[in-house]
């Protein structure tokens, strides 16, 4: 797929969520990699994680080749304090996930830490 550099930036920290199925589903390894700051920390796959950029792009590289189809969740509304936002997606499949978000310098809010399983 080809790469997409001009991809919009996330105004509100539940726009992560949404860009993430957006992008997954686009098979835009670069555009998921993008949503996370430079030394944030994955939980995924279950029992593993992955830190910075360099291991997150290796995680959904694996993850988009089987080419899944992703439906997005039911967000709960953001937990925000200050430049810190905590969020949580329940996912068709009954799972959820839970995300700490960092507002950025410019404005836009980035993912810190993201346990896409917390709930099976």
């Amino acid at each position: 797929m080809a790469a997409i550099t001009n991809r919009p930036k996330a105004t509100e920290p539940n726009d992560l969520a949404t860009f993430f199925v957006d992008r997954a589903n686009a098979g835009d390894v670069e555009g998921l990699v993008a949503l996370y700051e430079p030394n944030a920390v994955l939980a995924f796959p279950e029992g593993t994680i992955a830190s910075g950029h360099a291991e997150i792009r290796a995680v959904y590289e694996d993850f988009l080749a089987s080419s899944p189809v992703l439906s997005p969740g039911r967000q709960r509304a953001p937990l925000v304090s200050g430049d810190v936002a905590l969020t949580a997606t329940e996912l068709p499949t009954g799972g959820v996930t839970v995300e700490i978000a960092h507002r950025q310098p410019d404005g836009c809010w980035l993912w810190a830490v993201d346990q896409p399983t917390f709930i099976p």
